[in-house]
């Protein structure tokens, strides 16, 4: 038997999205975004509210990173989520973050957070709060880097929001392959 909900915004996992921009003195800003995701081949879209500094900063400048949250700052990706640039105009220095520029748009990339996705704003839409950008680059520091050159899950150590209960999560162990274990099938 099964428990029905409603309509609501419930996936698992849902990425934990931590949304930085430059305000118009060139201060660095961000924001956590729980509702996101890949929406095309070089495209992220994103439910933003406009009352948002970060979102302000974002049609400003028409450029933005989104970075991965991680287990190890969930502390400060939680903050920056929880409180109001429009109210506590540092909250970026107070998370304890710090920025280096993007090497491909008009935006910050949260040095603690090594995995983010460089965009350039493609359209937002104030009435359904839909952001969407393309993906101009995606950049990850060495630290998490496996062997071959690719992002390592376990070293990333990424979260993901759990809409039920409020609470962040681990992303856990590798159970398959992708585009190959359905072979079996055919």
């Amino acid at each position: 038997m099964r428990k029905n909900f409603g309509a609501k915004p419930y996936t698992y996992p849902q990425p934990v999205l931590i949304v930085a921009a430059y305000d118009e003195n060139g201060v660095p800003d961000a924001m956590n975004a729980a509702w996101g995701g890949i929406s095309d081949d070089k495209e992220i879209s994103m439910c933003l509210s406009a009352g948002h500094k970060t979102v302000k900063n974002i049609l400003a400048r028409g450029a933005f990173t989104v970075s991965m949250a991680t287990a190890a700052q969930v502390t400060a990706c939680d903050y920056v989520g929880v409180e109001s640039a429009n109210k506590v105009p540092d909250k970026f220095a107070k998370a304890g973050f710090h920025a280096s520029p993007a090497e491909f748009v008009d935006a910050p990339l949260i040095d603690e957070l090594p995995m983010a996705l460089e965009c350039r704003l493609t359209s937002y839409d104030p009435a359904s709060c839909r952001m969407v950008g393309e993906i101009v680059n995606v950049s990850a520091d060495e630290s998490v880097l496996n062997a071959e050159g690719k992002v390592d899950p376990a070293k990333l150590d990424p979260i993901t929001f759990d809409p039920f209960n409020n609470a962040y999560f681990r992303l856990g162990e590798r159970v398959g392959s992708a585009f190959k274990d359905g072979l079996a099938l055919k």
